[in-house]
């Protein structure tokens, strides 16, 4: 952190810049903090920089705020402007600075990787290329086609796709999977197969990988009419059906590269304060895919704007074709082009195209580029109906002072009075916060949703009393803007006769309301008559999200403690079986159906069993073998 006076400051910045060298290079802007605000390159770092620190008047306000920040610079010298931008991009990627223009996705083509060095590889997707020693297949300009190479692998070549340690599997002595016994891997892990004969098939998917698809298509036809002879007519029709894809993709590959037309095409726009980039993307004279980006842009000109998201893009190991049409040109286009032409090993052209087809389909990346936009805040405006807008009807329909910006929905489950179990669930700004869901066994009331609605909630805010007296902060300290109740009057009166026992609804301090499902009635404390919200208004839709997300909520706990149950009413007709067993029987083995599968010596292992109760166990499950019930056999045992 650097810390100085305004005078100090001034004599510091004036002796670095009288020491900047007139030479390319990235400059690096700092707050006091020392955090980078800014990374930029230059042709001559000693105009560049100084170019800050002159009179303001002409500077845009994005770089009046960047300056007002500025107390310190660092620079890093470069042999050459497209050295400085590799530089920059890379700093930038890793920096994130606040006032540079940053691609807010970092969406990248996926490619298939092949850790070559690995005596045993597996093919993946990845985003990323890397310096690692694999070889790399791509770009893929669509992920249907990646999905289409990597399934195509994994059906025809029996490589492995676990990320098994293999020499660690063949010390254990692991038995291979059951992709080896349908024939979708030749299982290196057992130890059977050699090196040399894996990367046979390493070869094969290669070259298939690389557009050479006559000899798999030439072994599947061997395997096709080897089925048809064997009468195995529907895997006869599988390989057919895959023979033709494959055939199709080859068909695609060799169009492509009979025409030799590759180029990406960009365009920016900006709509109030958000922005993007459309891409289009030609290979073989077509357009393969599209893609947008979207951008922190600021008010900086759609030429400042390409050139960061250029750098920025093709930094991230994107496919550098031979042309890039762009429809606002940067400033910096020939450094760009050079670096580019650099990192590609030949010539790359930027241009923006002023008539012609080219220059079409610059326009046409332009309006999609706006449509985009105007997509993009629409779903804003409907993201915000569905939540601070349907909280603001909300309040107005229920006279609330504030937006319920936490509000809070409980809800009974039970099967004619058995295991009931009651939900809580939570909506922050109108969205569901899991992590602030909660559930309750009821412990007192049985076949009475009053009852339990009474005891659950006097035990949730007697938590939240406890809570705010001892001066915690923590979830269930929070008390919510709106506490909902599933159910009509009665639902309601239960939960503000367990309000008005802790004080917490004397003086208004909880806003409560009861949503009955069959009319949709919103019935709220004080008013004998319902509030019928306005059907499909976004109020009534962000109350029906709650409630139904507490119903749903309780009636999974209620099922999965039924089921626990379940299991724990048949172990008590064992004899010897108690508690502590019950409950290590059901840890060890989860549902009725294991426990039942598993052998005496199975069950003799669980955490207090012993040789005697795991006899009982089996015997029991197992009487029906012998022509008896279970409930016989446990009969004839000794107590």
């Amino acid at each position: 952190m650097l810390e100085l006076t305004p005078d100090a400051y001034k004599e510091h910045i004036r002796a670095k810049l009288a020491e900047l060298p007139d030479s390319p290079g990235v400059y690096m802007h700092k707050n006091q903090r020392g955090e980078v605000l800014y990374v930029g390159k230059a042709v001559s770092l000693k105009n560049r920089v100084r170019s800050y620190f002159q009179s303001p008047k002409n500077h845009p306000p994005k770089t009046r705020a960047l300056v007002a920040n500025i107390v310190d610079f660092e620079y890093i010298l470069t042999d050459s402007e497209t050295e400085a931008l590799t530089l920059e991009s890379n700093l930038i990627k890793a920096k994130r600075p606040r006032y540079n223009i940053l691609l807010k996705d970092d969406k990248t083509f996926p490619y298939v990787r092949m850790d070559v060095k690995n005596p045993f590889p597996r093919v993946e997707l990845t985003h990323k290329l890397r310096n690692d020693g694999a070889k790399y297949f791509g770009p893929y300009l669509s992920k249907y086609a990646v999905r289409e190479a990597l399934e195509t692998v994994r059906d025809v070549f029996p490589l492995r796709t676990c990320k098994k340690d293999i020499e660690r599997a063949i010390a254990r002595k692991e038995r291979p999977c059951l992709n080896y016994h349908i024939g979708k891997c030749i299982a290196p892990c057992s130890g059977k197969v050699a090196p040399e004969a894996y990367r046979q098939i390493v070869d094969q998917v290669a070259h298939f990988l690389d557009g050479n698809t006559d000899e798999v298509i030439a072994r599947l036809r061997i395997d096709m009419a080897r089925a048809a002879d064997e009468m195995q007519f529907e895997k006869a029709g599988q390989i057919r059906d895959r023979m033709r894809a494959i055939a199709l993709i080859s068909e695609k590959q060799k169009a492509i590269a009979a025409n030799t037309d590759e180029r990406d095409i960009f365009a920016f726009a900006r709509l109030g304060m958000d922005a993007t980039v459309y891409a289009l993307f030609v290979r073989g004279g077509r357009i393969v895919a599209t893609e947008h980006y979207s951008i922190l842009a600021g008010d900086d000109s759609p030429e400042d704007v390409m050139s960061s998201f250029l750098k920025q893009f093709y930094g991230e190991g994107a496919y550098i074709p031979k042309e890039v049409a762009l429809r606002d040109l940067p400033p910096d286009a020939d450094a760009i082009a050079a670096w580019l032409s650099e990192r590609r090993g030949n010539k790359v052209t930027l241009f923006s195209p002023q008539r012609g087809d080219k220059k079409k389909l610059c326009d046409m990346a332009e309006k999609n580029a706006v449509e985009t936009l105007e997509k993009l805040a629409a779903g804003k405006r409907r993201e915000w109906e569905r939540s601070e807008g349907a909280l603001r009807d909300l309040a107005t329909a229920l006279g609330l002072e504030e937006l319920p910006q936490r509000i809070e929905a409980f809800d009974i489950s039970h099967t004619a009075g058995t295991d009931p179990v009651a939900s809580m669930v939570v909506f922050v700004d109108g969205k569901a916060a899991n992590k602030l869901y909660r559930r309750f066994r009821v412990k007192t009331a049985t076949n009475d949703d009053y009852a339990s609605m009474r005891e659950v909630l006097t035990r949730r805010f007697t938590r939240a009393v406890e809570a705010r007296a001892a001066g915690r902060k923590d979830d269930w300290a929070a008390l919510p803007g709106l506490l909902l109740i599933d159910g009509g009057k009665g639902q309601l009166n239960a939960a503000l006769d367990a309000l008005h026992e802790l004080t917490l609804y004397e003086g208004q301090d909880l806003e409560v309301a009861g949503l009955a499902e069959r009319l949709e009635e919103l019935f709220v404390p004080g008013q004998s008559e319902a509030i019928l919200l306005e059907t499909g208004s976004p109020a009534l839709h962000l109350l029906q999200r709650v409630r139904d997300e507490a119903h749903r909520f309780a009636i999974s706990y209620h099922r999965s403690l039924r089921q626990k149950n379940a299991l724990f009413s048949r172990l008590d007709e064992i004899p010897g079986i108690g508690p502590k067993r019950r409950k290590a029987l059901f840890q060890a083995f989860v549902s009725i159906d294991a426990i039942q599968a598993a052998t005496e010596e199975e069950l003799r292992k669980a955490p207090g069993m012993d040789t005697r109760s795991a006899s009982a166990v089996y015997a029991y499950f197992h009487a029906a073998e012998n022509g008896e019930t279970p409930r016989d056999k446990a009969d004839r045992e000794p107590s």
